[in-house]
C-alpha cells in the first residue's frame, strides 16, 4: 500500500479494490502465487493482520486486511508495517545483508523504523514496535498528525519542510523537496540553505534517539530524504556525530537506501515466505 492514499478514496473498501485487482492481474498473467504480503504505513496488529490506524488514511482504521484477503484469494497472507518490510528488504537484499544489528528509517510524509537485534526482528507486542515518528523531542512542540505535541514526526517529515518553507518564504513551498532545496541553497536563495541545515538537523535528532536506546550501529535511511543524495547525508552526519556518544571500538554509521518502495515490496514478500516455510529472519 501506498504511503498516502490517493485523492478520492475515503473509505476501505477502497483500498481493498486496489490490492485485489493488483492480485487479479498476477494471477491473470498465467503466474501461481503462494500468498499475499502487504506492507502498511500504519499501526498494524501482526498477530490478526488488522490495520490499527493509518494516520494519512483515518478510514482504514480497523481494517481486518489479512482476514479479507485469504478469504478472497484462498492463501496465506501477510500483513505488516512498512517499515518492517523494509528492514527485511535490506536484510535479504541490501545494506542489511551480512549483520546483526542495524536498523532501517522512513523519512517521507510519515517517519517510522524498525529494528533487526541480535539477528532477530524486533517486532514488540502484537507488531506495537517501530514508532519512532511518535517519540516526543519537544514537549511544548507543534500538534502531530497523530494528535499529540512534539512527536520527531512533528519536526522531520516532508511535511515540516514544506510548511517550514512557506514561513520562510522560499518560492512553490507546497511542492517544495529536498533535492529542490538543495538546489536552492546551491544557487543562494535566500532561506534555503538555512532550511537545509535546519531539517538535517531535525532529521539526527530522532536517529541519535534510536542510537543512543537501541544502539543498531548501523541505521539505513529510506524515503524521500534520499533524493538528497551525499551531500544531505553528510549534513545529517555532521549533526548525528554530535548528537550520540561515541564508545571506543563502536563503528556507528548512517547509510541512504532507495527512494522508491523497492525494499519494502521485497520485505514483504520475504516475509511472507519467512511465515510459509517458517524460518527466522
Amino acid at each position: 500500500m501506498s504511503e498516502k492514499p490517493a485523492a478520492g478514496q475515503t473509505h476501505p473498501s477502497d483500498a481493498s479494490r486496489i490490492i485485489c485487482t493488483c492480485v487479479e492481474e498476477t494471477i491473470a498473467s498465467g503466474k501461481p502465487i503462494l500468498g499475499i504480503g502487504v506492507a502498511v504505513a500504519g499501526t498494524i496488529n501482526t498477530e490478526t493482520g488488522t490495520i490499527v490506524t493509518v494516520s494519512l488514511g483515518p478510514f482504514l482504521d480497523g481494517l481486518p486486511l489479512e482476514a479479507e484477503l485469504h478469504k478472497r484469494f484462498g492463501v496465506t497472507v501477510c500483513v505488516d508495517q512498512d517499515t518492517r518490510a523494509l528492514l527485511v528488504g535490506d536484510r535479504w537484499f541490501g545494506q542489511g545483508r551480512g549483520r546483526r544489528n542495524f536498523a532501517s528509517v522512513h523519512i517521507g510524509e510519515t517517519l517510522g523504523g524498525a529494528l533487526y537485534l541480535d539477528g532477530h526482528l524486533y517486532r514488540g507486542s502484537a507488531g506495537a514496535g517501530g514508532e519512532i515518528g511518535h517519540t516526543t523531542v519537544d514537549i511544548k512542540g507543534r500538534l502531530c498528525q497523530c494528535g499529540r505535541r512534539g512527536c520527531w514526526e512533528s519536526i522531520a517529515s516532508s511535511k515540516w519542510l514544506a510548511d517550514e518553507a512557506k514561513v520562510r518564504r522560499l518560492p512553490q513551498p507546497h511542492s517544495l523537496d529536498v533535492s529542490r532545496l538543495l538546489t536552492l541553497a546551491n544557487d543562494n536563495v535566500p532561506g534555503a540553505r538555512e532550511l537545509l541545515r535546519d531539517y538535517a538537523f531535525n532529521i539526527s535528532v530522532g536517529l541519535a534517539n534510536l542510537q543512543q536506546f537501541m544502539a543498531p550501529n548501523f541505521i539505513i535511511i529510506h524515503g524521500d530524504i534520499v533524493r538528497g543524495g551525499n551531500p544531505m547525508l553528510h549534513l545529517i552526519q555532521e549533526s548525528f556525530r554530535e548528537l550520540v556518544f561515541h564508545r571506543p571500538g563502536d563503528e556507528i554509521a548512517l547509510a541512504f537506501g532507495d527512494s522508491e518502495c523497492l525494499a519494502a515490496l521485497r520485505g514483504a514478500a520475504s516475509l511472507l515466505l519467512s511465515e510459509l516455510l517458517n524460518f527466522v529472519i
